[in-house]
Order: structure tokens, then sequence, then C-alpha cells
């Protein structure tokens, strides 16, 4: 069975830049999916293919990144520290994951050697505290930089400071996560900030959930996820308690969003009564698309 591999590209808004991505990333048409969303300022492209073919993929990427895209000018809701900002390889299967771990470094050494800091985290971390990707992304490339050059933080790969328009760069192997997204139908910010933060696992919430609370130019807000484990913790789980805990504030789901490909049985008993705008199960789920 082939890797997954999911960049994610600080531009979600010049379609220029994007066309240029793709161009780059696609040459053996391993392109399943492309989510690019202004707001947020990113465009995550989901790839499957073989090994070799996913690490050129992925280079040839990372070059027009650093070509196409100054993080200097960047803004968007998305927290983010790099113009390829993180760059996990997926495995769908237990044989895959010696694969998935050994492409993952190759690429690291490649996104490097363009002069661009590398940090490895999740099952690659050198240490505990560098697992999650808020350890870096914490106050923004300015901070990373800063912490850097005062020695109180070095990657892993490359340079010891951020390039002056790529930025760093985040690599992993992971099994699939589902990057979801559920809109709430409050105007306040802080709403949404303090449902993701009782819902995430660091707050006590749903185990291996990320979340942060976004505002959204509708005049909505939006609860932004990761669900580390989609199987265990299926999309509906998550669903259920961001009702629950949107109440105590007097709001509730409108709609949701699934960035990219998703498990099937992540969606296992899905709500009927919250719409999923843009998704198709032909083209989004995860069995589908690889067998396809």
């Amino acid at each position: 069975m082939p890797l997954l591999t999911v960049p994610n590209f600080s531009e979600g808004r010049d379609p220029d830049v994007i066309a240029a991505l793709r161009t780059a990333i696609d040459r053996q048409r391993a392109v399943l999916d492309r989510h690019s969303d202004p707001e947020h300022n990113r465009t995550v492209f989901t790839l499957a293919g073989e090994p070799r073919a996913l690490e050129a993929a992925l280079e040839a990427g990372a070059e027009v990144a650093l070509e196409r895209i100054d993080m200097r000018h960047h803004h968007g809701l998305h927290p983010c520290i790099g113009a390829i900002d993180v760059c996990p390889l997926v495995w769908l299967s237990r044989e895959g994951r010696a694969d998935a771990e050994r492409i993952a470094l190759a690429v690291g050494e490649r996104i490097a050697a363009l002069g661009i800091p590398v940090f490895l985290y999740g099952e690659l971390a050198s240490s505990e505290e560098r697992r999650e990707r808020a350890f870096f992304r914490d106050g923004g490339l300015k901070a990373l930089g800063r912490r850097m050059l005062s020695g109180q933080l070095s990657a892993d790969r490359g340079p010891d400071v951020p390039h002056p328009t790529a930025g760093a760069c985040l690599v992993t192997a992971r099994p699939p996560l589902a990057a979801f997204n559920v809109e709430l139908d409050s105007s306040n910010a802080v709403v949404a900030q303090r449902v993701a933060a009782e819902l995430r696992q660091a707050g006590g919430g749903l185990p291996g959930v990320r979340a942060i609370g976004l505002p959204l130019e509708s005049g909505r807000t939006q609860v932004s996820t990761n669900v580390h484990d989609p199987i265990t913790v299926p999309l509906r789980e998550v669903v259920e308690e961001v009702r629950r805990l949107a109440a105590r504030h007097g709001a509730a789901p409108v709609a949701a969003e699934v960035v990219g490909l998703v498990p099937h049985a992540a969606l296992e008993g899905f709500p009927e009564d919250l719409p999923l705008p843009g998704f198709d199960p032909s083209r989004h789920v995860i069995e589908r698309r690889v067998v396809a």
C-alpha cells in the first residue's frame, strides 16, 4: 500500500502560487485533494504514492514555496512558522510505518538543504516537549527566531536560524488524523476560544484532540481541530462535545468542514443535522481514494 503525505503551505489566497505548488508536486499525478482557505491563508494537499516519488514531490513543493511565499508578509488565522509549514508522511498500515519514518527523515534533510530549518515533531521528536506543533509555533515565527538566536531552541536539521523569507518547517511521520472544523453561530471569538480550550486534550477534553477558536469573516466563529485518532474518537463525538460546550455560552454548531481526507471509520454516526458543505465521500474518504 502506498504512503500519503499532507503538506501544508502558508498560502491560501494567490491562485498563481497555489497552481505553481500543485504543478511542482503533482508530476506523478499523485494529488488526491487540495484544500485552500483564504481566511486561514493556507493550502493543504493530500498526495498518495510510492515513498521515493513522494520524497521528490515534497522537495519540489518546498522549492516553489521558498521561491513564491514570503513569510514576512504573511497574514492568516492559522498558526504557522513557515512557507511549507508542516510536512507529515502518513502510513496507512503498520507495515508502512518504517517507510514513512524513513522518508520523513529524508524529506527533512532535503528541505534543510534548501536553507530552511527543520523541526521533527510527533513520533520523531527528540524530546517529549517537542512532540507538539504548538511548542514550535508559540508566539509565531518571530518568537521562533528569537528562541533560535538565543540558543533556547535548535533545529533538528538545517540552519540555526529561520530562513529570512521561508521560515521553518515541521516534519513527522504519523497515522491518518482528521483535520476537522466546526462553525458556531456565535460572533464572539471568546466563545470559540473557550470551547476549544475545554475540547482539547490539554484542557481535559477529548483524547488526542487539538483545538483553537477563531473568528471568521462571515461574522461567525470556528473551532478548528486536529483529531489525532479519529477511529477511537470519531467526528460525531467531537461534534457532540462541541454542542455541549457551546451551549454553555448560548451558541451552537451550524456547519462543519473536513480538510483533506479522513478514514471511513471517522465518519461513522456523523450527525445528519449538521451540514458538511463540499464533503464528498467518494473524494474525501481515504480508503476509497487509495483503492481508486
